[in-house]
């Protein structure tokens, strides 16, 4: 096995190995076949040389040349395999004929075989959810009759709820409609069924036990709190449908994403309880190895055998084993080999974030936690809280550079936050599967489980809460490949330099230096909100939310953007304890999907809307949530007046009900003026050409004139030139999402509004928006980016 008889060789040889196919894999992604085919040609030449080299070298005495020859040939033979690997399975996704059903948007029959369970897509409010399913695609039979046969992987999005009782394995028949997927996995096609599906196959029996079981576990769970009881399934086995969006918010902002979804530390708490039980039992070392792997096998049964579940399998096993033995040098090869063949065996992996942080986390428990406890322990630190200590922290330096890649932020309160979870996450676990298992035979006892299951998830809730609210929790980072990068190369450093006493004191005194210096002054002295604020515009994808302050910590929010999370998020960041007043401009999901987030944690005085009660969807939700937060919708109209603290509120239109125009929803918006601390404001909502035209002809031109301007409708097309020249504002904020399916805002709309002379700022590309009062004038503050003048 090995060429230089020391230990390091072959663990550097298959961590190189394993890294460079996972590298090779997801590259090969998002190239074509060619391109693969030539990436690996190109590995397998060079491979080739390197080998024959090394060939000619056996004779002479080992050293470097050769130790480190060998490593980069094992890296050539993973970016051969990866790249061979995906290659083929890129040529099955890209085959001609599926891609002819893909550009034509065929509606087609499909035969297809389950993957994963559906899971809802959030999606309007009192609408049906939409769900969306993994499956492989077996045949495809046209219109005219002519079928592409696969498999190839495809997305259903359907809102049948014959769709909620499938289960992974089960093959059923369709109609639909072909789309084109996004690309970078091996995604060939997304179907939209038309209708349910027609059952052919059962699933296999763990299949059909494992859905018993999960669903025991959600009964058993329905008397719980909303918080505690979404939560428990999914810390349990994987099932977040029932998730809160705020408490997932919470969790995302505090670095606790991973206990919401099956890891390997859920494997590892289950099997280790058993062995802990094995032992307390003095059973011997082929019994309780015997008991571990059947509580392993029965664990993969119950949060379903799927691949994300047979690595989180895997990578558990790895850890508990290391942990064990006591040898993590031992097990860096069992890590290299397992995710080497996970990706070998199964690509798509390779661009699955959830692969890279369960990887990054295992690396993390093998390489650093150990180390890390045993120098806690040498400096008088007790075993137990030396353990508690190096393992979230070495869990969060490893994953941090992959976290910072997909959020763009560095969280000062993930470690902190983990440590606090650990006593609880193991009694939440196993008692949900101890919930889970007892639910079929004995459902009471089920509940009592889950019931003492939830005061641990009802910590977690509280930690993640208290966590995501405080404002110096999350750092700006730069995003993408550049932004993981980066942190890589500065914990690499952090880790190189403390190897060194003098470079230790140094870290420890700018780590204090941060503690006791940026962070209070971001607990104190935030730029943000910024100082005289009279508006904010926030950033909550595509959707409207604009806030206008009443006294410190007290506002008036108009509307309230597609999500709750949105919302709530931009209200935490504001400071916001009171909501005086919601005004909802009109039912539109995108104005009122999030209207939960803004009473979440605060009290809302009154929440007033059009008369026009359209949608009724959005009407209801709107009602509903007022009802739970305490307070009652109330119709306004043209003329209606409101005034409190900074602010004071008339409502100018719609001047008149308009039947018949291209969407009476949007034109019957309350389009209202605010004056906040002399600033005039207006609020267009999404009022489009038919109001704007009827407010100029029955409204004088002086009571919509405003120095700022909510641009109406995220700034579409359907404007009214003289409408905005009677505005006249000199900032106009677009509240509108990135990369939107719309086309907003419109290029002509942004260049008119600047040719006339107006400061355009976009929620889209500047984020959180405040408009500043200095002296006699205004100012634009972009949440991060720093403050730019307007005239």
């Amino acid at each position: 096995m090995s060429t230089d008889g020391g230990e390091a060789g072959p663990d550097l040889r298959l961590a190189g190995f394993a890294v460079a196919a996972w590298l090779a894999a997801l590259a090969g992604l998002h190239l074509s076949v060619r391109w693969t085919a030539g990436l690996a040609a190109v590995a397998a030449t060079l491979a080739l040389v390197a080998g024959l080299h090394l060939g000619g070298l056996l004779g002479h005495p080992v050293g470097p040349a050769r130790r480190y020859g060998w490593i980069a040939v094992t890296v050539l033979l993973g970016a051969l395999c990866g790249a061979a690997a995906t290659g083929a399975r890129v040529a099955v996704r890209d085959a001609a004929p599926v891609r002819a059903l893909v550009a034509e948007r065929a509606l087609v029959t499909a035969d297809l075989v389950v993957r994963d369970d559906p899971r809802p897509v959030r999606g309007a409010p009192g609408r049906a959810a939409t769900l969306l399913v993994r499956v492989d695609l077996v045949r495809l039979t046209g219109a005219d009759g002519g079928q592409v046969t696969g498999p190839v992987r495809g997305l259903v999005l359907a809102t049948d709820p014959g769709w909620r009782g499938l289960l992974p394995g089960q093959r059923v028949t369709t109609r639909g409609r072909l789309a084109a997927p996004r690309g970078g996995d091996l995604t060939a096609a997304v179907l939209s069924a038309t209708g349910p599906p027609t059952r052919h196959r059962a699933a296999s029996w763990p299949q059909r036990a494992a859905g018993a079981l999960r669903a025991g576990l959600q009964r058993a769970c329905e008397p719980l709190p909303d918080a505690p009881g979404g939560l428990l399934p999914g810390l349990v086995v994987g099932d977040t449908s029932r998730l809160l969006p705020e408490v997932e918010e919470d969790f995302r902002a505090t670095g606790m994403t991973h206990l919401n979804a099956v890891s390997g530390s859920n494997v590892a708490i289950v099997v280790g309880a058993v062995l802990l039980l094995a032992r307390w039992a003095r059973a011997g070392p082929r019994t309780a190895v015997a008991l571990c792997g059947l509580a392993l096998v029965g664990f993969v049964i119950l949060v379903r055998p799927s691949p994300s579940v047979v690595r989180a399998a895997a990578m558990g096993a790895i850890g508990l084993a290391a942990l064990a033995a006591g040898r993590p040098r031992a097990a860096l090869p069992a890590l290299a080999a397992a995710v080497a063949g996970l990706v070998l065996l199964d690509p798509d992996l390779a661009g699955d974030p959830g692969f890279a942080l369960s990887v990054c986390a295992t690396g993390g428990l093998l390489l650093l936690a150990p180390g890390w406890r045993d120098a806690l322990r040498r400096r008088g630190v007790p075993p137990g809280l030396a353990e508690a200590l190096a393992v979230p922290a070495a869990a969060q330096l490893a994953c941090g550079p992959v976290i910072a890649a997909l959020s763009a932020t560095v969280s000062l309160v993930a470690v902190p936050a983990n440590l606090l979870v650990v006593p609880a996450v193991a009694p939440a676990t196993v008692l949900g599967v101890l919930a889970a298992v007892l639910s079929p035979v004995w459902p009471a006892g089920a509940e009592f489980l889950a019931w003492l299951a939830s005061w641990p998830a009802r910590w977690l809730v509280a930690v993640a809460t208290h966590g995501a609210g405080l404002p110096a929790g999350n750092l700006p980072w730069p995003g993408g490949v550049t932004g993981g990068l980066l942190l890589t190369a500065v914990s690499v450093a952090l880790l190189l330099a403390t190897r060194r006493r003098r470079a230790r004191r140094l870290v420890a005194v700018v780590a204090v230096a941060v503690v006791l210096g940026a962070v209070p002054i971001r607990l104190l002295a935030s730029g943000w909100p910024p100082r005289d604020w009279v508006v904010v515009a926030c950033a909550v994808g595509q959707g409207d939310a604009v806030v206008l302050p009443v006294t410190p910590g007290r506002v008036v929010v108009v509307d309230a953007g597609p999500e709750p999370s949105g919302v709530d998020a931009c209200l935490r960041r504001l400071r916001v304890r009171e909501v005086s007043l919601l005004v909802v401009s009109h039912f539109h999901a995108d104005h009122v999907g999030g209207v939960a987030g803004v009473f979440r944690g605060r009290r809302v005085g009154a929440v007033v809307g059009p008369p026009w009660s359209e949608p009724p969807y959005g009407v209801a939700h709107v009602r509903e949530a007022a009802r739970r937060g305490g307070a009652s919708l109330a119709p306004a109209s043209a003329g209606w007046r409101w005034r409190a603290g900074a602010v004071e509120l008339v409502a100018v239109g719609p001047p008149y009900p308009l039947r018949g125009s291209r969407s009476d929803p949007n034109n019957n918006s309350l389009v209202l003026t605010a004056t906040v601390a002399g600033v005039r404001i207006l609020l267009a909502g999404d009022a489009e050409t038919e109001e704007q035209r009827a407010l100029l002809e029955t409204v004088p031109a002086g009571a919509f004139r405003a120095e700022v301007l909510k641009v109406a409708h995220h700034g579409s097309a359907y404007q009214d030139p003289d409408f905005l020249a009677t505005v006249r504002p000199a900032v106009a904020l677009v509240c509108v999402g990135v990369d939107n399916d719309y086309g907003h805002p419109n290029a002509g709309l942004l260049g008119r509004l600047s040719g006339g002379g107006a400061r355009v700022m976009r929620t889209d590309t500047d984020g959180d928006v405040a408009v500043v009062r200095v002296g006699a004038g205004l100012a634009v503050v972009a949440r991060g980016t720093g403050p730019g003048r307007s005239r």
